[in-house]
């Protein structure tokens, strides 16, 4: 600090120690510091000597005493969360070179944790060097070496101990006054779990409970302690309760967010382009909640530009409210995206902003970004502009709404809208539906399904296909075009951009796609040469075949995921060389921060990329693409357990299935009538001795050569359901109904050794 060497000067020439620091002076030298301090730092830093560090002492005191700083090892002080000399962090993730990083277990500031490299642990013992292994979720006690820029280098000295498992499960008493069993709701957890009396923290029969394990005997049940009771499991409430402990879903926003939330009001005009007079409408489902894009289409009145189209796509102005590093936005970074439940939703945003100020409501005034697009008869962008803007919505529509008035049957809501706004959106799809079919995007035919379920009584109603409408479509292929507009802007400007990356397939995995098709008579080009093209054009080979659906779903799985990244790569299914999310700022982070560099980029005012606290993108998107993973991953295990749910008292049922998938356990199907998955194991099917042929995903039975491959249609019966778990168990019948068990269920059956590639499973008896 250019003070410090000054005070140090004026007592090397003079001889006579430096004034006194300030109490201020004091503080601000221990917040810059990278790491805590000692007395004897700041004394040196200041030229502090003799009696003067009686004095210093006293402040350092009095500063502790205040809570300004915070105590650490050795009588040294820091500023909240900053860095000790030895200090506990656990190891996070890896970059691209594999190199290890991680974060601090306890960080006590509101200011971005630091970025820590972890290097690999030495020890020398006896004149030896001991190694020992550091690895991904691994805590360690480690010697912290500043490294400049709020980043560290951490050399491990020693392991600490894991924390504890939690589990979620359902309470089942045991014998009178002795415990009971805890049943978890992971299907995959395979150990059994007793809590005993002094555990169970009145926790009664039938409730879901978080609990902990404290002890795993080699023998015997693992030993676990009731930390909270969640309800009645019962409850058809409590599944997505599940899902939200069993994920670690941030689900209770910080007092700091939610009284910043409660504080925001409406945005001024200053310098927005005003939007107000334009009829924007937003088109979303019938149970949408938040409503945060809103579009209008025109014919284009360029002459040079004939059957062209003038877009607008309006996205609520998330930016304004949430600022880098403030409260809301590191709850919104830790959540990365809200996450939709049959009967709730963990929003990323409080209720004040995401069905508020942030929701474009018809008749009201809301801030937005926008962009204005202009494209020709076949959908070609031919230029945009992103502008902030101020938008009133003229009317809140739902998909049902638009199709039925695009195809004759307005209401009250769409009748007057029929005139100009309703025939010029489609008129503007059609022409980007050209666009999409001429660049070759990936065409799956994947049903969706709908849990429908009373929000009031909780009570399941149903379980329908989800529509599909070119209303659907056509704000899918507008949000796609506002989308391409927000790339093209960010690659040519000098801010950073949170690509939405979509990888080729990996060579194997189509590899093993041609092999499959090849079991059925169809062919599929080189893995060198696979294009989206060329899945379509499979796709429609197999259109109204009784290959179709395994074809679609044998086609999706080779497909690589989806992920953000700083470095573009294209959008594979999308046939788009460059892509970003910018539509959904209410629910999704990444768009968050495409807003600001575009605000950034394009001088739009408050609220943009702050340089000051640049973010790593790297750890950034690698977070928020997990994020992601993970709330894809805890909506379909609640779907799953609805399901179940709603099938409990159909056991004995018969139904009709498709088959999804095959393994040597046995199959796996979705019914046709809910889309309810479950699984047919090996057990439950015809006696006899099946092979399990990988490459044409099916089995087939040795002597009765009963065949089942991925895409039949076949006859099940419920066995049973468990909601908990989420599983659903059948068995095969015929088309009679009745379950086939074979007439020679007992028959001693010859051995035949597989053919190659594939494997040999035999039923158990039942």
């Amino acid at each position: 600090m250019n003070r410090d060497k000054s005070r140090k000067k004026a007592k090397s020439k003079g001889g006579h120690p430096s004034p006194l620091p300030t109490r201020d002076e004091i503080l601000k030298f221990i917040q810059e510091s990278s790491t805590q301090v000692g007395k004897r730092e700041i004394a040196r830093a200041f030229g502090i000597t003799g009696a003067d560090k009686i004095a210093l002492k006293a402040i350092l005191k009095d500063l502790k005493g205040s809570g300004a700083v915070v105590s650490g090892e050795g009588k040294r002080v820091g500023a909240h969360g900053a860095m000790q000399a030895v200090d506990a962090i656990e190891v996070t993730h890896t970059d691209r070179e594999g190199d290890m990083f991680g974060k601090p277990l306890k960080w006590d500031s509101n200011a971005p944790p630091p970025t820590i490299l972890v290097r690999q642990p030495s020890k020398i013992l006896k004149g030896r060097e001991r190694r020992f292994t550091v690895g991904v979720g691994d805590r360690v006690l480690a010697k912290i070496v500043p490294a400049g820029d709020n980043s560290f280098e951490a050399r491990p000295i020693k392991k600490l101990a894991t924390a504890p498992a939690r589990l979620l499960g359902v309470y089942e008493p045991g014998p009178e006054g002795k415990g009971g069993y805890l049943r978890p709701v992971d299907k995959k957890y395979r150990y059994e779990v007793w809590i005993s009396q002094r555990d169970v923290n009145d926790a009664v029969a039938g409730d879901l409970v978080a609990a902990e394990v404290y002890e795993e005997p080699k023998h015997g049940p693992q030993r676990a302690r009731v930390l909270e009771r969640l309800g009645p499991m019962d409850a058809s409430r409590n599944l997505s309760l599940i899902a939200i402990h069993t994920h670690g879903l941030p689900h209770f926003f910080s007092e700091a967010a939610a009284q910043q939330a409660q504080r925001s009001k409406a945005a001024p005009m200053g310098q927005r382009d005003d939007l107000r007079q334009i009829p924007l409408v937003t088109i979303d489902g019938e149970d949408a909640r938040d409503f945060d894009d809103a579009v209008w289409a025109e014919p284009d009145s360029d002459p040079q530009n004939a059957g062209g189209w003038h877009l607008l796509v309006a996205i609520a102005d998330v930016s304004w409210y949430v600022r880098p590093g403030d409260a809301l936005d590191r709850d919104a970074y830790a959540r990365g995206n809200s996450v939709y439940f049959p009967d709730r939703v963990v929003p990323m945003l409080p209720e004040e902003l995401s069905n508020g100020w942030c929701s474009l409501k018809p008749k009201e005034d809301r801030p937005c970004l926008a962009a204005h697009m202009w494209i020709d008869a076949d959908g070609k962008l031919l230029r945009h502009r992103i502008i902030r803007g101020m938008m009133r919505s003229i009317a809140r529509l739902t998909y049902t709404q638009v199709q039925r008035a695009k195809d004759g049957q307005p209401d009250d809501t769409t009748g007057p809208l029929m005139a100009e706004i309703i025939p010029a959106l489609y008129g503007a799809y059609e022409a980007l539906d050209r666009a999409r079919a001429k660049r070759g995007t990936l065409e799956l035919n994947i049903i969706e399904r709908k849990i429908i379920v009373d929000r009031e009584s909780g009570k399941i109603l149903g379980v329908t296909p989800r529509e599909r409408y070119d209303s659907h479509k056509l704000i899918e292929e507008f949000m796609i075009a506002a989308n391409v507009a927000a790339a093209e802007t960010l690659s040519r400007s000098a801010y950073p951009a949170v690509y939405r990356v979509h990888d080729r397939p990996d060579p194997e995995r189509i590899e093993n796609l041609q092999e499959a098709m090849e079991s059925v008579g169809l062919k599929f080009p080189s893995p060198g040469s696979a294009r989206p093209q060329e899945f379509n054009r499979l796709l429609r080979q197999v259109k109204d075949s009784p290959h179709e659906s395994m074809v679609n779903t044998l086609v999706l799985r080779t497909q690589a995921q989806a992920v953000y990244s700083p470095e573009n790569i294209g959008h594979y299914g999308l046939g788009l060389r460059k892509y970003v999310h910018f539509t959904s700022p209410i629910r999704r982070y990444s768009d968050l921060l495409v807003h600001r560099a575009l605000i950034a980029a394009n001088k739009l005012g408050e609220g943009g990329w702050d340089p000051h606290r640049d973010q790593d993108l790297v750890t950034t998107t690698e977070h928020i693409s997990s994020t992601e993973r993970r709330a894809a991953m805890a909506e379909r295990q609640t779907v799953d357990r609805f399901a179940a749910l709603y099938l409990r008292d159909r056991a004995g049922a018969v139904f009709v299935g498709r088959i999804s998938g095959v393994s040597r356990f046995g199959a796996f199907v979705t019914l046709e009538e809910t889309g309810a998955d479950g699984i047919l194991p090996m057990r439950h099917l015809p006696q006899d001795f099946y092979d399990h042929d990988e490459r044409g995903h099916r089995l087939v039975g040795r002597r009765r050569r009963l065949e089942l491959r991925v895409g039949d249609v076949i006859d099940v019966r419920l066995v049973e359901t468990d909601e908990v778990a989420g599983s659903i168990v059948f068995e095969y019948a015929d088309r009679a109904g009745s379950a086939d068990r074979g007439k020679h269920g007992h028959e001693k059956q010859r051995e035949r050794r597989p053919k190659s590639g594939r494997q040999k499973v035999r039923p158990r008896r039942r």
